[in-house]
């Protein structure tokens, strides 16, 4: 049994129900979650996957920065009434603005291409174009999460799906389960933040 699978295992549905929740509190697991899949990728030969835990990390601090603080970096605070500072929830749930498509879209298929083009030249992974795609997506995925983008989920949906089958043949069965779950609750958690995004147009204090 492989211990080290199992315990990322875990502590990646911990992960996905923070996320789920919309607890910042993801953002710490996001740490260590990655922290343990970086050794288990690489001993399974996917390299890709290695490297965007590495991202993973790096990415997960920008995400506290940004749901923290919001898209300026600043805190603000308003009073309550009883005339004590009150922290604001700086970044709420929204739609991605259609002006970031077309660049997201770019970063995605040059990153594919990139990755695949390494993978095949310089490593000896035998699925090298389902671990550039899963690698490439999550690389956007992250980008839409940290944002707080309902459309995240979508591209959880097939990174999760995809990299399902990918962990079936690559015998990492734990992982497999773990994502086949994840992508069932991607679509779950699609509608659930849908769900709060029109609660938080409505109140939006």
């Amino acid at each position: 049994m492989n211990y080290l699978e199992l315990i990322g295992s875990i502590i990646g549905l911990i992960y996905l129900w923070l996320e789920y929740k919309v607890s910042i509190y993801l953002w710490i697991v996001g740490i260590i979650m990655p922290a343990i899949y970086i050794f288990i990728y690489y001993k399974a030969g996917l390299y890709a996957d290695f490297g965007i835990n590495i991202y993973y990390l790096f990415a997960s601090v920008y995400g506290w920065i940004m749901w923290t603080y919001g898209d300026k970096f600043c805190k603000k605070r308003d009073k309550d009434i009883s005339g004590n500072d009150k922290k604001k929830e700086m970044l709420p749930i929204s739609s991605m603005k259609l002006r970031y498509y077309m660049p997201l879209t770019i970063t995605f298929i040059v990153t594919f291409f990139v990755i695949a083009w390494i993978l095949i030249n310089y490593t000896n992974s035998n699925v090298p174009y389902l671990d550039s795609f899963t690698t490439a997506l999550s690389i956007v995925g992250m980008w839409m999460l940290a944002k707080k983008n309902i459309e995240q989920w979508i591209a959880w949906v097939a990174v999760d799906g995809v990299s399902t089958g990918l962990y079936i043949y690559k015998g990492l069965y734990f992982t497999s389960i773990l994502y086949g779950i994840y992508t069932i609750m991607a679509i779950f958690g699609y509608f659930k933040w849908k769900k709060l995004m029109k609660q938080e147009a409505l109140d939006p204090a």
